[in-house]
């Protein structure tokens, strides 16, 4: 008998005592199966997330064809639409070595808005770039790679004088004495592809006259009245002719496409003013449209 006021320790037979260790409850055997079954399973669980991610991305990849390809069977429908024209619009880049770098950038977008206009245009034109190189070729390949997969257009090196019959040529200047009426589907109308034409004015009127082409000049004081020079941005000529081929009238080419910046009026039939609201002033300018140009990269 134990003696008063003293406690016996009780202790679990271990297997140092001689003894077999204590069975596991239900409870805990049920617990270590489960986790046994969880190690067992690892990569059978990793295989199967593995291919449901597999699957998922399938499903998103199948999404996006299907969005693309509702989106090229939309734009070949718009593009089946539109009329082409037989009229030959060239723009004439033979004046690389006159401009500084940052013209040559400031050429290199004009082009890619009239790249894009020419591919939704209601009536496309035929577009020529001629004289291809230099420092307008390397920005592009720097800039737009994709220069070279462009569509409808077609790029040659050599001068547009070797490329298109002279009889068909004129040249688009607006120091010619001749003003254009009405466009010729069976000519090409070349368009020079200077930017900096204050320190070069007139170069594109003496090259026509070297050449022996025909030259015209828009016929803008027709129908406006410009506070500054005549000259305009080649993605703006170009753009004038596109409109002018859908509306048929040489005053809403102008108001359609030429920029609301500086002042200039609408004329009317006799030569006067119109009355009109200052949103319809417009002016040139030598550099596109930022905005415009955004959705006009995207174009293929």
């Amino acid at each position: 008998m134990a003696a008063a006021g003293k406690t016996t320790e009780v202790r679990a037979p271990s297997p140092e005592d001689g003894h077999a260790a204590p069975s596991l409850s239900k409870r805990q055997q049920k617990k270590l199966l489960k986790q046994q079954k969880w190690e067992e399973e690892r990569d059978l669980r990793k295989q199967r997330r593995k291919e449901r991610k597999q699957l998922r991305r399938q499903e998103r990849q199948h999404l996006q064809d299907e969005d693309q390809a509702d989106h090229h069977h939309a734009r070949k429908r718009f593009r089946r639409e539109a009329t082409p024209s037989s009229l030959r619009l060239v723009v004439d880049c033979s004046f690389d070595s006159l401009m500084l770098a940052k013209d040559v950038q400031k050429l290199h977008k004009q082009i890619q808005r009239c790249y894009a206009e020419n591919r939704r245009a209601a009536h496309p034109v035929q577009f020529y770039l001629t004289s291809m190189g230099g420092q307008l070729q390397q920005s592009m390949d720097e800039k737009d790679r994709g220069w070279v997969n462009w569509k409808d257009i077609r790029i040659q090196t050599e001068h547009y004088s070797e490329v298109i019959a002279k009889g068909d040529l004129v040249y688009l200047t607006s120091d010619s004495p001749n003003v254009l009426k009405e466009l010729d589907h069976n000519k090409a109308y070349v368009i020079g592809g200077l930017v900096d034409h204050n320190h070069h004015k007139g170069i594109t009127f003496e090259k026509a006259k070297e050449l022996g082409i025909e030259h015209a000049q828009l016929p803008l004081s027709a129908f406006v009245r410009m506070n500054s020079r005549k000259v305009l941005a080649v993605n703006h000529v170009f753009e004038i002719i596109l409109a002018f081929l859908e509306k048929s009238s040489w005053q809403d080419a102008f108001f359609t496409v030429l920029p609301q910046r500086k002042g200039a009026v609408a004329l009317n039939p006799a030569g006067n003013e119109k009355n009109q609201d200052k949103d319809q002033e417009f002016s040139s300018d030598s550099e596109p449209d930022t905005k415009s140009l955004e959705s006009s990269e995207n174009v293929s």
